[in-house]
């Protein structure tokens, strides 16, 4: 008895000494695996480098949901506003992204004034520094880590300049403890004023990162105006903001529909990313996934069911050297209300009798599908990409609802706008709003 009783123990022992071996294997295996992200400069153009390859950037932002789409699309990258989304861990992200040949530029949360930290504050600031510190550490040997976001428009309703001293600090310190890896910070816009904040008290930075939709198409003359001459990259770009598009009589802004939205993306890439081959590197629209932001189709290029919207055709055009998919999404000819489009500040009466129409091509020949949906128009109206509630459904009595055709009941006074999808059976879906008054 005695003796089994060494012998199993030390069978233990030799087990737990496997186990541990087995660990310090797999983290020498990722280790070893982790990629050496550098930029380089040659005759006046930068490229970035992965392991000392050229690697453009074809992303998009995200953080959970749509990652196997990404790559099927022939994206190479995402990027992240922080490190724990709610649902999954840093690591799990970059695990998952690793899964499909994805690279990702990990965000790093750091606190905002708009949202009421102060950069006076020298014991708050050294405490997030501390636990940027360790979420660094934890990940920057992961292979699919690109480079670190630190923080998104920090810009954005500002006005105490420390906070640039701040991002320096954690340049800096993830330079000290990961030296593979590439630090950025993005802004909200691009000025002159910012830029000179950055090269005097950011100067550890090894390359910025700007945000801009409606006036993409502008930025290179911007970049150049600002006076940076450094390397940079678009972490945000989309549709035309809902600060940059024409409103109603009553003052909502007018969403431009799917088949609108997707012509701009390809435009604004053209004359705003693809032109400067010089300066920037690449870029992430904005968003692989669905949000609400004054709608619930505004900003995303999947709608919530998980439907691609045209724009994810665009992009798959752009990533693929300028070929299509197979199926392509439905566009939208027309769509009214009460004969009016969106742009004819659309009024009804409480009560009454109205027809909306739709018409759509679709370059497949699919058997298209219609929804159709009334929501109040949003009160709870935030900035930056803060968090907004969706509106109520609301509820009305339908007359008919053919092919691309509805007639309904106006409801009580109030806002509202009018939604349609056009579903092709594959998962491709155009849409469009058009807000309307009740009295």
């Amino acid at each position: 008895m005695k003796n089994y009783s060494i012998t199993l123990i030390l069978f233990v022992f030799i087990l737990s000494g496997c186990e541990l071996d087995m660990k310090q294997k797999n983290m020498t295996e990722t280790q070893n695996n982790t990629a050496k992200v550098t930029l380089q400069k040659s005759e006046g153009k930068y490229q970035l480098l992965v392991n000392n390859n050229p690697f453009y950037l074809k992303g998009a932002g995200l953080e959970f949901g749509q990652i196997p789409a990404l790559a099927k699309h022939n994206g190479n990258s995402f990027r992240t506003w922080r490190i724990d989304n709610g649902r999954q861990s840093g690591k799990e992200v970059l695990d998952e992204a690793h899964k499909y040949g994805l690279m990702v530029v990990m965000g790093i949360e750091v606190a905002r004034e708009r949202h009421g930290f102060d950069y006076n504050d020298s014991i708050a600031v050294k405490q997030q520094l501390e636990r940027i510190r360790k979420e660094v550490i934890e990940l920057k040997d992961h292979p699919a880590l690109l480079m670190w976001g630190i923080g998104n428009e920090l810009n954005l309703r500002y006005k105490n300049p420390k906070v640039w001293d701040a991002v320096n600090e954690i340049s800096m310190m993830i330079h000290e403890v990961d030296s593979n890896h590439l630090t950025t910070t993005s802004l909200a816009g691009i000025t002159k004023q910012e830029v000179d904040f950055i090269k005097e008290r950011s100067p550890d930075l090894d390359l910025l990162s700007f945000q801009i939709y409606g006036k993409l198409a502008e930025l290179p003359e911007m970049v150049k105006e600002s006076g940076w001459e450094g390397a940079y990259m678009v972490t945000e770009w989309g549709p035309k903001g809902h600060w940059e598009v024409p409103k109603t009589s009553w003052g909502v802004p007018i969403e431009e529909n799917s088949t609108v939205k997707a012509a701009g993306y390809l435009e604004r890439y053209k004359a705003g990313i693809e032109a400067d081959s010089i300066h920037c590197i690449g870029s992430f629209v904005f968003l692989w996934g669905q949000k609400q932001e004054r709608t619930p189709t505004w900003y995303g290029l999947f709608l919530e069911n998980g439907n691609e919207t045209e724009t994810v055709d665009i992009m798959h055009y752009l990533w693929n050297e300028e070929k299509w998919p197979e199926n392509r999404t439905p566009q939208i000819v027309e769509f009214t209300l009460n004969q009016k489009t969106a742009y004819e500040s659309v009024v009804l009466e409480k009560g009454k009798e109205y027809t909306a129409f739709i018409k759509i091509h679709d370059f497949n020949q699919d058997t298209i599908s219609y929804k159709w949906e009334i929501l109040a128009e949003s009160t709870d109206l935030k900035d930056g990409g803060d968090y907004e509630t969706r509106p109520e459904t609301i509820s009305v009595e339908i007359i008919e609802a053919a092919e691309g055709l509805l007639k309904f009941i106006a409801p009580g006074a109030g806002q509202y706008r009018l939604f349609v999808y056009a579903n092709d059976g594959f998962k491709h879906c155009a849409t469009a709003n058009i807000p309307f008054l009740v009295k």
